[in-house]
């Protein structure tokens, strides 16, 4: 099955890039501009000194991708790289199940990988960007600190 970049990136210019990542500022600061979405539900923001960074938020992590936009740009045309960040495989899975992104929606998880999920077809549906951000933030806010295997009996979302 052949993805094009519209299948490995949404639309975010309808909403307020600016509030959807602020249950992440304990893990991102407040001071990173939204500059990409994937359709798998990660972030790539920039920093007030242009240096790009890439949220995985099935991982919970920010990990500094590029000194910059053109250093992002050139990266995004390696395969090797589009695979890794952007799921390409498990993205091609969604699309020949049958489960096409819709406005404002992406592949948001069913069981976040911190909560044990794993990143299989099974594990993935369309879900609303800002409540991926808003419930995902949340739940690796307090979840961070315990240790790799702790039994997690209650999550608290507001």
């Amino acid at each position: 099955m052949k993805i094009t970049w519209d299948d490995l990136k949404i639309d975010f210019s309808n909403i307020n890039s600016e509030t959807l990542l602020e249950s992440w500022n304990w893990l991102i600061g407040n001071d990173k501009k939204l500059i990409l979405i994937s359709s798998i539900g990660d972030a790539f923001l920039e920093d007030k000194n242009g240096v790009c960074y890439w949220l995985n938020v099935g991982e919970g992590i920010i990990a500094k991708v590029a000194e910059n936009k053109e250093e992002l740009k050139t990266k995004l045309t390696d395969k090797e790289i589009v695979a890794e960040w952007f799921l390409v495989e498990l993205v091609a899975e969604l699309k020949k199940s049958g489960i096409e992104l819709t406005e404002n929606n992406l592949y948001g998880y069913k069981k976040y990988p911190i909560l044990g999920g794993e990143y299989l077809l099974e594990n993935f549906e369309l879900t609303d960007f800002e409540v991926h951000f808003e419930i995902s933030g949340q739940i690796y806010k307090q979840v961070k600190d315990l240790p790799i295997g702790t039994k997690i009996n209650k999550i608290e979302i507001k």
